[in-house]
């Protein structure tokens, strides 16, 4: 038998990749198991890394060492930073890939680690001895042994595909499903639920009619993703952007009874935030028009991936709907859009680590959580991957808070609040994210990547000396008096604070200005206009520290709490918060219910006290 791995990682997703580079580069030797080693780090839905809040994901994957900022600057297509009309804490780079050339990047990247070790296999079961799993077995009866194991097998799990009203076992289109690991998680005492997602069918763009559509260019020059990108040169393809209309609501109202989700025959609950052309029209009956936007697959490809129009109709129901929309009069399908059901664990079984409370070094990462999108997963895949390490070496977890990270919102929120449905992430989810912005991920978070060695020595000091200009810049136009418009101002951050000047209006005035990176000079830039709202948002956090600091013992025996209805026991026993402050964010505790259980922890801890 092959000698056993410290780490074994079972899915090669987003999630997976993540978890295996981070494990192998912290030194652990790790395994790789997936179905198949020619679709590692597949794009199975759309071929699109970044956008709102997920971009802010990216970011921080990068800055912890993660490796998908510098896979889709090396593979993108098609750069855009979004929302530019509205504040700093809700821009985020948004960018098309190459989705064959993504694919590859990424194998290469995990081929060339020394530490990782990658296998095709078809993983069946979790091997458990005295409550911790100590390796996996394949459906060959081949057994492999692992001191952790992290569990990233997205929609595989019992997954099965629908089109019309046919259904086909399926982890997605082209793959065979997992059929029996949700048992092996079930008889390990896990509790498993049912979700579903979807895809738009694919179209080929020789087919498509562009000269009646309105462009949309990438950005001239463009942002990257990592930190560790010094620039970013790249001829940008664009996207078109055309929409539904009445016809095509009509046709999708008429054949409804065919339609898998109105039929009953899928069981899973979809995603409430990228909802099938289906659950549109039905859900905004006033609404005419939806927006499709057609992305292009590749730079080297005709297919075009039409976001907007999910839908697992069948397939002549499809192609009537397509032909409805202008421009695609004539485009022909290259794939059908189909959904998929598969199942997932309720993540609040889960430690913030992401570690199964209930079966030791057993860590899930990605859409088994729960969660939907590449970077969500991604972001889960790292931290799993760091944490099992850590785990196995005797070293405290990597949490991060939710004031630290979008990462920190993603897993608290899953951990605490759990979810029933698809969780996709929001700016609107993080209560601190002005202070969470995409321009400073690094600076909050290259700290926990250099310890960890997952970033290099000169990474991390390429971002320190970036802070330091930031300081330093910050500091000299604070104290730097000028003339402006005519009058004497006291200092440069003043004018810089004024409606409508922007640091490039300084420049006369302080010509070090344009010597600075443009990207650095923004933030400069947000740092000192919304400095009232940061330091309000910094004051917040202080304000919750002592809730957060306020630790529960793991064994606290919440069920003898009588003071509290049986409803808020349950809830904090399922949960069961390590501290005060997530206690307060389980969903139904009311603050009466923390208010009783601090005076039940401060009474535990005199009584210790006393003994």
């Amino acid at each position: 038998m092959e000698r056993g791995y410290e780490v074994i990682v079972v899915g090669g997703g987003h999630a997976g990749c993540e978890a295996a580079l981070a494990a192998a580069r912290m030194g652990a030797r790790t395994l790789l198991l997936t179905v198949d080693l020619d679709r590692l780090a597949l794009m199975s839905c759309n071929p699109a890394i970044g956008g709102l809040a997920k971009g802010h994901l990216v970011r921080e994957i990068d800055a912890l060492g993660g490796e998908m900022g510098r896979a889709i600057d090396a593979t993108g297509i098609h750069f855009r930073l979004l929302n530019t009309g509205k504040g700093p804490a809700v821009r985020a780079v948004r960018a098309q890939a190459d989705r064959l050339q993504y694919r590859l990047y990424m194998r290469r990247v995990l081929e060339s680690e020394p530490n990782l070790f990658l296998q095709e296999a078809m993983v069946e079961t979790i091997l458990l001895e005295g409550g911790r799993v100590v390796g996996v077995k394949d459906r060959l009866g081949q057994t492999y042994r692992g001191e952790a194991v992290v569990l990233a097998t997205g929609t595989f799990l019992n997954g099965l595909a629908h089109v019309g009203l046919e259904s086909f076992p399926a982890g997605r289109a082209g793959d065979p499903p997992c059929l029996g690991l949700s048992r092996s998680l079930k008889e390990s005492g896990l509790r498993l639920g049912r979700l579903k997602t979807g895809t738009p069918p694919r179209l080929d763009g020789r087919t498509i009619d562009f000269s009646r559509l309105r462009p949309q260019k990438g950005d001239d020059p463009p942002r990257p993703f990592s930190f560790r990108t010094r620039t970013l040169e790249v001829e940008q393809v664009a996207c078109y952007l055309t929409a539904t209309n009445p016809r095509t609501h009509e046709i999708i109202r008429r054949n409804l009874a065919r339609s898998p989700l109105y039929s009953g025959r899928i069981k899973g609950k979809g995603p409430r935030y990228c909802p099938s052309i289906e659950d549109k029209v039905m859900r905004f009956p006033d609404r005419d028009s939806h927006q499709v936007f057609l992305e292009p697959e590749g730079r080297w490809t005709h297919e075009i991936y039409p976001n907007g129009i999910s839908t697992s109709l069948p397939y002549d129901v499809q192609v009537e709907m397509v032909h409805s929309i202008e421009g695609l009069e004539r485009a022909r399908i290259l794939r059908p859009g189909y959904a998929i059901e598969y199942d997932f664990v309720y993540p609040t079984q889960l430690q913030p680590s992401l570690e199964a409370k209930e079966v030791a070094r057993l860590f899930l990462a990605g859409q088994i959580n729960g969660t939907s999108g590449y970077e969500e997963a991604a972001a889960q895949g790292l931290i799993a991957g760091i944490n099992a390490v850590l785990r196995i070496r005797g070293s405290e977890p990597l949490i991060l808070r939710r004031e630290e990270a979008y990462i920190g919102v993603l897993i608290d929120d899953l951990v605490t609040k759990g979810t029933d449905e698809p969780y996709r992430m929001f700016t609107s989810r993080a209560e601190y994210r002005l202070l969470l912005r995409h321009d400073n991920a690094d600076l909050r978070l290259s700290q926990y990547g250099f310890r960890l060695g997952l970033l290099s020595p000169q990474e991390y000091r390429r971002v320190e000396e970036k802070r330091a200009i930031i300081e330093r810049t910050i500091e000299r136009l604070r104290s730097k008096r000028s003339r402006w418009e005519g009058e004497e101002v006291s200092s440069l951050s003043q004018v810089l604070k004024r409606p409508g000047v922007g640091w490039r209006d300084l420049v006369p005035c302080d010509p070090e200005l344009a010597e600075l990176d443009p990207e650095v000079a923004d933030q400069i830039e947000t740092l000192i206009k919304y400095e009232g709202y940061i330091c309000r948002q910094k004051e917040q956090v202080l304000r919750m520290s002592h809730l957060e600091g306020k630790r529960i013992p793991p064994d606290f025996d919440y069920m003898s709490l009588e003071a509290l209805s049986w409803e808020a026991r349950q809830k904090l026993n399922e949960v069961r918060p390590s501290s005060l402050g997530q206690a307060m964010r389980i969903p139904g505790i009311t603050p009466a219910a923390i208010s009783l259980l601090l005076v039940y922890l401060e009474k535990e801890s005199r009584m210790a006290l006393g003994r």
